[in-house]
């Protein structure tokens, strides 16, 4: 409520209607009026504003009333040339034949004269102006018509008109008139239509018109609205409606979208402009939502809902298109549309007699129906005909007595030939082209009577096909996995023409395994090495200028059926076996014709046919009667097609060859093993077999009764093998009945009951340390973290004391306890901190303790100053000051490293000293030696005090030799092999190494032969020869490889030899 007054205080309701019941809400708005605003003053001030502008527009305008008033007898209504001025040239005759205009070439003329005038005053405000869209209805309630244009003046003012008056609008699509612009496109809304909204409307820029739209409102309803569909996936889909007068058009909405005609969309109507039809094509299930028809004032809408394909074989697959349509009135309809002609005949038909008897009582004045003459009642229209048929081109005169009249082409006059022939049924003129060319295109006239009209004839080419090829075509190609699949069509159609090939609704492309030819008059496709997963609809898509077509196939690739279920075991006998299974969900694209049965015994691994080979099964149950009694089986099927059988099913379970068995007896010693607040475990044993009484359990069932409920839950759906059970989810310190049943394929046995109800509770524990290696001992350096963790059980929950050397401990502490677990935590532990921490355990069924020593201490300080005495020959007292830290750590020692000037190394000769010296011993004269002392405690060791360096002075005496005289020596020597070569047996492609060592002076030359061919330049070979070892290295042993080598040392004094043999192990498969 925009500006809302002081008038309009009031209580205002809500009112909500539909088939089940109405609704109401209630509010009360009220007005206060208060002093002077800012914003109120500026309202008033546009308001005046735009009242001004409009007394300005007003003196420069003329009203159609006034029109009407200046306008002398024989002069045609402004509002004619109004619309003329913005209409298309194929509705001269309607708008001409509405305002009683005959002479066509003065309202030519005179329409010229008027274009020129308005085209000089547009130009003063408009550069460009295009894309006239006249007024229609859009969706239900509002109407929109549209145009584009540049202003050269963006600020120029625009005012809508209608019927001559100036009608306010503004941007907000609430309002009833409304602008909006996009780009250069200009879009005006009429909302909540009604029948006052009919009228001339027109747009004026500064006072000068620049388009002008009539918008009538047909009085037209539904007779028969269009209704819900249900369609399933790739079905077409029909909405159709009935009118109570003809519309040659009415507006389609899908989910509020205009719907325009297209592939995806067919848009018709009937030749009475009755039943208008609409059909969605391919439905899928983006296509569900409603659907609405609009007409005038009126509307309706439906429902699409798109159903899944009931299909087992297509689910998660697309489907191929289908050609039935789902919804449609069917003869309903065209019964009803046909009563509606018919009563509005008898109502023309009606009038036309009482104008005729129409009685004159007043003097005979001129009749005030303008006689218009003869003139044409229907037009001819565009007409778009296919290269080589017919085309025809009727218009209709309101007189028969008219001569035959002339036809023009391209504005030359012409006659008729055997291709062209003209008729005349009466008052209807026709013209038909007979086997059209491309030349008969052209705009075609005809003149009568002075009247004329003219249309246009446009001969297409688009892509056209044999129906014989066609419906060849559309036959589906079945093929079997890994065969190839051709497809091939002849069209016709102007080129250029595009060519695609599709499956499922993707196009294909060409590859290694498609492969597409196309030519100027056919196209063909080639699917090689197909796969199932190729199947699905094939299709063909032409398209050039005119048009395009389409053709559809099914490719069909059939493989093998998969697995049928696992079979069951329906009954067994001594001589009878009877099992059951249900059909493959993958049949392979062709239906299942049979079955083929296989068994196997325990313990073998030989699969034996049960039904014979020419005669599959053909039901999903077989009695197998070729058993032995007391053997064990397991069976499986396998589907078969018309591609062959495919793979087995997974085996059944062993079933004993035996008659029915007998219930087994009661379980023996049920216990309970355990308990907690949600769960209870059980133990019982195997119940014993009694000959033709009750035999072997094969499995039990655990049985739960709440202690307030009378009935029993099986608390395992399958049977049990093993003979113990946890049953879970139980409520805490609730009762229970608990009992086990025995079972085997004879029945269920009697069950056993627990002796009395049980309380979901845990047992009565006596606390006990989970964990065995807890630390006794800890050392935690000062200002860190001490943390003890202890894990125990014990049931109820326990009551823990933590004491620290016999009392409790301070609040220094941190204690943490949890179901199973205890935590001590000094958070920055002091050196008072240490002590012998003890936890204790209890609850009702009794106490666990344990103790733990917690020392806190720091890096030990280093000891004072280190000093040596020599008090016997050969030793060293070493004594030193105390450390600082050794009256408050009793846990403090010494260690005594030392170190001579000859070895130059430290090394402990003292370790856990007590006590503040120390005596070294075998201390050598003449050596210089230094100590050092560590202070060492639980956390490390501390800096090193050294001493001074100790040192005795030992006196030299003179040493003397005497050498004998040296003789000089010859080393020179001939080459000789110390390590020759060794056999070598190498693998082929493997790498292959050989060595042996050489020795010789001077230093010998080495030469490597295969079968005394030199080695040394071949560079496959990798030689080396370092220090008297020669090796050479094969990376890659071929058959080339294969043979003797040797190695030739040469010096001055001499050469040797030295050779062995490779063998190929590649080369010896070969022959063997």
């Amino acid at each position: 409520m925009p500006n809302v007054g002081v008038d309009q205080a009031d209580t205002y309701k809500c009112y909500a209607n539909n088939e089940y019941g109405r609704a109401m809400v209630t509010v009360t708005l009220n007005v206060i009026e208060v002093g002077f605003k800012k914003s109120k003053a500026m309202q008033e001030a546009r308001l005046d504003q735009r009242e001004k502008a409009a007394a300005d527009l007003k003196r420069t305008l003329r009203t159609r009333a006034e029109q009407k008033e200046e306008r002398k007898d024989g002069e045609v209504d402004e509002k004619f040339w109004e619309l003329l001025l913005s209409a298309d040239k194929k509705d001269y005759e309607r708008i001409c034949a509405e305002y009683g205009v005959t002479d066509f070439r003065w309202m030519l003329k005179k329409l010229n004269e008027k274009k020129k005038e308005i085209e000089e005053q547009q130009s003063q405000y408009i550069e460009h102006l295009s894309n006239l869209r006249h007024i229609e209805i859009k969706t239900p309630g509002c109407a929109e018509f549209e145009f584009e244009m540049d202003l050269k003046d963006p600020n120029a003012r625009i005012f809508l008109l209608k019927d001559g008056v100036m009608v306010p609008f503004n941007t907000d699509t609430d309002e009833k008139h409304s602008l909006r612009q996009v780009g250069r496109k200009f879009i005006f809304s009429v909302h909540g239509l009604n029948a006052e909204d009919a009228g001339l409307y027109q747009v004026d820029i500064e006072g000068v018109n620049v388009f002008s739209t009539d918008f009538k409102i047909p009085a037209v309803d539904f007779l028969v609205k269009i209704q819900e569909v249900k369609a399933v996936e790739r079905e077409d889909a029909v909405f159709e409606c009935v009118l109570s007068a003809p519309l040659p058009k009415i507006s389609w909405l899908g989910k509020n979208v205009a719907l325009e005609q297209g592939e995806k969309y067919d848009i018709s109507v009937s030749e009475d402009m009755l039943i208008h039809r609409l059909v969605v094509k391919d439905c899928m299930q983006v296509d569900k939502g409603i659907y609405a028809a609009v007409a005038g004032m009126k509307s309706c809408n439906a429902w699409l809902i798109v159903e899944a394909d009931p299909d087992p074989n297509q689910r998660g697959k697309k489907g191929a298109r289908k050609t039935t349509q789902a919804g449609g009135g069917g003869a309903d309809l065209i019964r009803i549309a046909a009563e509606q002609q018919e009563k509005l005949q008898k109502e023309r038909e009606e009038r036309m007699e009482q104008l005729k008897k129409r009685v004159r009582t007043g003097p005979l004045v001129p009749d005030t129906i303008i006689d218009p003459g003869v003139h044409f009642t229907s037009g001819l229209s565009d007409v778009h005909a296919i290269i080589g048929q017919s085309a025809e081109m009727v218009c209709k005169l309101s007189s028969e007595n008219v001569c035959d009249g002339i036809w023009y082409k391209d504005g030359k006059e012409i006659t008729a030939t055997d291709e062209l022939k003209f008729i005349k049924d009466g008052a209807v003129h026709k013209l038909i082209v007979s086997n059209c060319t491309e030349d008969d295109s052209g705009k075609f006239r005809f003149e009568a009577a002075g009247r004329k009209t003219e249309a246009m004839l446009v001969v297409e080419d688009p892509p056209r096909m044999n129906q014989d090829d066609l419906a060849k075509f559309s036959e589906p190609v079945i093929i079997k996995v890994g065969q190839k699949a051709t497809f091939k069509m002849d069209f016709v159609g102007r080129e250029p023409m595009k060519v695609q090939w599709y499956n499922e609704g993707e196009e294909m492309l060409e590859d290694n395994h498609i492969r597409i030819e196309k030519s100027d008059s056919h196209s063909s496709l080639l699917l090689v090495k197909c796969q199932r997963k190729d199947s699905g609809e094939i299709k063909l898509k032409l398209k050039n200028e005119f048009g395009t077509i389409e053709a559809l196939s099914r490719l069909i690739v059939l493989a093998y059926p998969g697995p049928p279920s696992t079979p069951k075991v329906v009954s067994a006998f001594k001589n009878c076996i009877t099992l059951a299974w249900s059909s493959p969900t993958n049949t392979g694209g062709s239906n299942i014709v049979g079955y083929n049965m296989e068994k196997r015994k325990r313990g073998s691994n030989i699969w034996g046919q049960v039904n014979p080979p020419d005669e599959p099964i053909k039901g999903k149950q077989y009695d197998v009667k070729d058993v032995i009694e007391g053997m064990e089986y397991e069976f499986r099927v396998s589907a078969i097609n018309f591609s062959g059988a495919g793979e087995p099913s997974t085996p059944s379970e062993f079933v004993i060859a035996r008659d029915p068995k007998k219930p087994p007896g009661k379980v023996v010693d049920l216990k309970v093993t355990d308990s907690t607040h949600t769960s209870l475990s059980l133990h019982w044993t195997k119940p014993k077999e009694e000959e033709g009484v009750q035999d072997e359990a094969k499995g039990y069932f655990v049985e739960l009764r709440p202690a307030e409920n009378t009935e029993w839950g099986r608390c395992n759906s399958n049977p049990l093998i093993a003979t113990s059970y946890t049953i879970l989810g139980l409520k805490s310190m609730a009762m229970y009945w608990v009992r086990v049943v025995a079972t085997n394929e004879g029945g269920d046995g009697e069950p056993r009951d627990l002796d009395n109800y049980i309380i979901a509770m845990p047992p009565p524990v006596r606390p006990n340390f989970t964990n065995h290696k807890m630390k006794s001992f800890m050392v935690v350096r000062a200002e860190n973290s001490a943390r003890v963790n202890i894990n125990f059980e014990a049931s109820p929950m326990p009551t823990i004391i933590w004491l620290k050397d016999g009392i409790p401990v301070s609040k220094r502490v941190t204690v943490s306890n949890t179901d199973g677990m205890s935590q001590l935590l000094i958070p920055s532990a002091e050196r008072s901190d240490s002590g012998i921490y003890t936890i204790i355990v209890k609850n009702i069924v009794g106490q666990e303790t344990f103790s733990v020593e917690i020392r806190v201490t720091d890096d030990p300080k280093p000891p004072g100053s280190v000093e040596l005495e020599e008090n016997v020959p050969g030793t060293l007292t070493v004594s030193w000051e105390p450390s600082p830290d050794e009256k408050r750590d009793n846990h403090l020692y010494y260690m005594v490293m030392k170190r001579d000037s000859i070895k130059r190394t430290w090394q402990a000769v003292a370790d856990r000293l007590f006590n503040n010296n120390f005596t070294a011993v075998n201390i050598m004269p003449g050596r210089e030696y230094n100590f050092r002392v560590y202070a060492k405690n639980d956390i490390g060791l501390s800096e090193p005090s050294e001493s001074l360096t100790w040192g005795v002075v030992r006196k030299k005496e003179k040493f003397s030799l005497n050498l004998a005289p040296s003789k000089p020596c010859n080393f020179d020597s001939a080459p000789i092999f110390t390590v020759p070569l060794k056999m070598h047996t190498t693998p082929e492609k493997y790498e292959c190494y050989m060595s042996c060592a050489v020795r010789g002076n001077p230093i010998p030359h080495v030469t490597w032969y295969r079968n005394n061919v030199s080695l040394n330049t071949d560079t496959n070979y990798y030689i080396t020869n370092t220090c008297g070892v020669c090796s050479m290295l094969i990376l890659r042993v071929g058959a080339k490889d294969n043979g003797e080598y040797s190695v030739v040392a040469e010096n001055s004094l001499g050469s040797a030899q030295c050779s062995t043999q490779l063998t190929i192990l590649g080369m010896l498969s070969e022959y063997v």
